[in-house]
């Protein structure tokens, strides 16, 4: 939780203020107790009405200040553990997005939501509740014993004798309690995980009638989440009972006792009076600090989840090479595994020069998309360089890398703002480069033919369009900025013929850089200068078309079958 500290420190003068607000708050409570002892063991003997007054008067002004004192600084506390989480939790949002590949599947992207919402506010509930009772608690306990050992040492004995194990109890929830909470938010990252996975594949679970089933599963982990929460609040919760039973068997001792010495006229009623209230006010007080350690076990949990992810250190740092190539795209003997024990891409070579286009052909799982990870440096391959423009990628600013291109994912998203927004995405383009872009990727159309044209809101997903819509309103964004480099990962799979044939035409006659096509269909990247053919990772073939169907046994094999079955379509 040291980071913590960090984020505290642009609000010290406020948190000084808090405190200070605070101090004078609980001195004031802790004098009135004792102002009422005073008057019944000494004002009210003499018969003086004006002193009986005075005294009253100090007790309302003592409670003033107090109650005025306690609203405005847990209003300033409230306002610093609110700021201090949005900072935390900007920083946090600003770093998962800065991690790579690698880091954010090792971390489960369920794993991220959890850490952002729930470890944040437990964060935000343990900074509130520490500004409003880590002073006022501390002071009301150590003021009310001190005032009573002033007030009669033997009966003062009596708490203090209690305290070594209240202090006990402390040390063995919390010890015991950061575990629980640790497996508790584990639990929670696995049913948000769950969650995020029925509420994605929704469609496909009424399809296949798994309603039941998944709710099954479901119901599993949400046991699991609730036997873990059960099992650390229970334990947690026994704090209060055996503290509870300690300072009450204290009470009934100070009251057995004090008994005795009002009796022998060692001590006065206002005396036995006031411990009354003070055990009061020390039993709040100790509770209070059991309320402190409880949210500071679970939020200690928390901050060190957090604190993983913000101080994750960087796998791909820039690395200054002096190594350079005179192609524009170069991969030199790159070979690359995310298992880190078998092969995903092996030994692959191959260059493209500025402006030409490349079209990537193979079986589902050869590696086409992790030759694309690769390029755009979301993984470092385990040996060999890759280079753009000349330039080894490694050594590439993350910003300068990435505004080379343009790209398509398989699964890409479409957000839920207007299709301005969407194609814009926050880069500030020109109405010229939107229009543009709509009218290249064949989507300008049926974008005039919604209901507020540009300004027409999308549903999350784009879900209320089809896929060939939102395939086309993908590539206009890729193509909206310009790129150098323009990456089609299978993204015209729900385009029909024409409309792909009309797309691939737009892109020669407008797009001038280099367009890098994975595909399924021979069709869409017969046209390439470049192809490469993929088999496990390796490539079987590199070449135009014409060149793959006379060197390549495999490509033409493909490329035969599928005309074939797209001549067929066609007639």
């Amino acid at each position: 939780m040291k980071w913590l500290y960090t984020y505290f420190r642009p609000y010290k003068a406020r948190i000084a203020l808090e405190l200070f607000i605070k101090t004078i708050a609980t001195l004031m409570d802790l004098c009135i107790p004792w102002i009422l002892g005073h008057i019944i063991d000494v004002v009210i003997p003499t018969r003086s009405a004006w002193l009986i007054v005075f005294w009253g008067a100090l007790m309302i002004i003592c409670s003033v200040v107090c109650v005025a004192g306690n609203i405005s600084a847990n209003r300033l506390a409230s306002s610093i553990a609110r700021d201090t989480t949005k900072t935390v939790r900007h920083d946090l949002f600003a770093k998962i997005m800065s991690l790579s590949s690698r880091r954010t599947d090792s971390f489960t992207a369920a794993s991220l939501v959890s850490r952002i919402t729930d470890d944040t506010y437990n964060l935000n509930n343990m900074t509130g509740r520490l500004l409003r009772l880590g002073i006022r608690a501390p002071i009301l306990l150590l003021g009310g014993m001190a005032i009573t050992l002033s007030m009669d040492a033997p009966l003062a004995l009596v708490w203090i004798a209690v305290l070594p194990l209240v202090i006990g109890i402390f040390i063995a929830v919390s010890v015991h309690g950061v575990p629980l909470f640790s497996r508790l938010q584990a639990s929670v990252d696995a049913m948000v995980q769950v969650i995020r996975e029925n509420i994605t594949g929704v469609r496909v679970i009424k399809a296949l009638s798994r309603t039941e089933y998944e709710t099954r599963r479901f119901s599993k982990i949400n046991d699991e989440v609730s036997a873990n929460e059960e099992k650390a609040n229970v334990s947690m919760g026994l704090t209060n009972p055996a503290i509870n039973m300690l300072l009450n068997i204290a009470l009934s001792t100070v009251i057995f006792v004090g008994a005795y010495r009002v009796n022998g006229g060692k001590t006065g009623v206002g005396t036995i009076v006031a411990f009354t209230s003070y055990f009061a006010v020390i039993l709040n007080a100790v509770l209070g600090i059991t309320r402190i350690f409880v949210t500071m076990s679970r939020a200690a949990a928390s901050a060190k989840r957090v604190g993983e992810v913000l101080y994750d250190k960087a796998d791909l740092p820039i690395i200054e090479t002096d190594e350079l190539c005179q192609d524009f795209i170069c991969f030199k003997n790159v070979s690359f595994s995310y298992n880190k024990r078998e092969n995903d891409l092996s030994d692959i070579r191959f260059s493209l020069n500025r402006g030409e286009t490349l079209g990537i052909i193979g079986p589902t799982g050869s590696g086409k998309t992790t030759l694309i990870n690769l390029l755009m440096r979301f993984y470092d391959p385990d040996k060999g360089e890759i280079f753009i423009d000349g330039r080894d990628v490694r050594s590439l600013d993350y910003g300068e890398l990435r505004r080379k291109f343009g790209v398509v994912f398989q699964n890409d998203i479409l957000f839920a703002d207007s299709v301005r927004n969407n194609i814009d995405f926050g880069r500030g383009l020109s109405e010229a480069d939107i229009a543009l872009a709509l009218r290249c990727a064949q989507a300008e159309d049926f974008v005039n033919k919604l209901p507020h044209g540009l300004d027409s809101v999308l549903n999350p997903k784009g879900n209320d369009l089809s896929g060939g819509q939102k395939q086309r309103l993908l590539i206009a964004r890729a193509l909206a900025a310009k790129p150098e480099i323009l990456v089609l990962d299978d993204s015209s799979s729900a385009l029909d013929y024409s409309t792909d044939a009309a797309l691939r035409q737009a892109l020669r006659a407008n797009f001038f850089g280099s367009v890098i096509t994975i595909a399924q269909r021979v069709s869409s990247v017969r046209d390439m200068d470049r192809i490469i053919f993929l088999d496990n990772g390796v490539i079987k073939g590199f070449g135009s078309h014409e060149e793959l169907m006379a060197s390549c046994d495999m490509y033409r094999e493909t490329a035969e079958l599928q005309m074939g079955r797209e001549e067929n379509a066609a007639e």
